[in-house]
């Protein structure tokens, strides 16, 4: 991982390429000093677009202290998908094989699609009827990848996604939501690794990559925690896709494609194709009101003064 290891930039530092920049991180580095919380940080990235970049992100700029481990709650669920995913290539299981509830399969429990409620027990409903985020689905997915394996679901983790990317500082708990659900910690470097995987993957193929960020039952409508019910609902294997939804945690200005998570911990990760762009963010106050404003005022400008430098879609 160390060529796809972060190159990072400060505000006000020499390696900046021009006063726009400069700005940029100084409006940043305001926005991000006054968020209601103890201690935050955000990074940023432009994503590679030519051929001489292999499509890779490009340096990282950070606003804040890089060196704190906080709680990522369901950001875990985007390395744990990345691990079903590897899975998937490697032939240890099939999207479409049967797991979770009855007539459920590994691409339902992924896409928030089983049935299964928010926490542990009974089906709500039937599989591919409703779009019902579930810490629940995952903590099955982490045991149908053990079972499947025969590694436990903390090992296969670590093997199949945190060691090959570098992410070295990730802390493994088992917290009540579940391991697979919500149960890593890191700093920001971990988190900056993790948004350059599902920015240009190199543990799965693109083509595995493009079909988790493609929206699985487009039909189906359900509720994004804290910001409420969307008809329809999209959602990746895995990654939430923006899609209509407002208000919502990306910006009003971030493409109906950017995909990412959030977690309750105060934890971010976007990646904006359209605009060229990806941001990551921790924090050490949970989720709430400040959050549904400070993370789309962010997203906003960053939309604003990276986009025109790029624009994959």
């Amino acid at each position: 991982m160390d060529s796809f290891g972060p190159e990072r930039t400060r505000a006000g530092e020499p390696e900046l390429s021009d006063t726009h920049d400069a700005e940029l991180h100084a409006q940043v580095d305001r926005a991000v000093a006054a968020w209601p919380v103890g201690e935050a940080v955000v990074a940023w990235f432009p994503l590679g677009v030519g051929p001489g970049d292999g499509g890779r992100p490009g340096p990282v700029c950070v606003a804040g202290s890089a060196e704190t481990t906080f709680a990522w709650a369901s950001v875990t669920k985007l390395v744990t998908a990345l691990a079903v995913l590897v899975a998937v290539e490697e032939g240890t299981t099939a999207l479409d094989e049967p797991a979770g509830p009855p007539g459920s399969t590994v691409r339902h429990l992924l896409a928030h699609a089983s049935g299964l409620g928010p926490e542990p027990g009974p089906p709500v409903c039937a599989p591919g009827k409703r779009r019902v985020y579930s810490n629940a689905g995952f903590v099955d997915l982490g045991d149908h990848i053990a079972e499947r394996s025969g590694i436990p679901v903390a090992e296969y983790l670590r093997e199949a996604v945190l060691e090959p990317l570098g992410m070295h500082g990730v802390r493994i708990d088992d917290p009540p939501a579940g391991l697979a659900a919500a149960g890593l910690s890191g700093n920001l470097d971990d988190l900056v690794r993790l948004a350059q995987e599902w920015a240009a993957p190199t543990v799965i193929s693109t083509a595995t990559r493009d079909e988790a960020i493609r929206v699985q039952w487009p039909e189906l409508g359900g509720i994004v925690p804290g910001f409420g019910r969307f008809d329809p609902c999209p959602w990746g294997l895995g990654p939430e896709i923006r899609g209509g939804k407002h208000p919502h945690w990306t910006g009003a200005t971030n493409a109906p494609t950017t995909f990412g998570h959030f977690g309750s911990s105060g934890s971010f990760l976007w990646v904006d194709r359209a605009a060229g762009l990806a941001a990551v963010g921790l924090a050490d106050r949970p989720f709430g009101p400040w959050a549904g404003r400070a993370w789309p005022e962010l997203a906003g400008m960053l939309v604003a003064g990276l986009a025109p430098v790029s624009g994959q879609v």
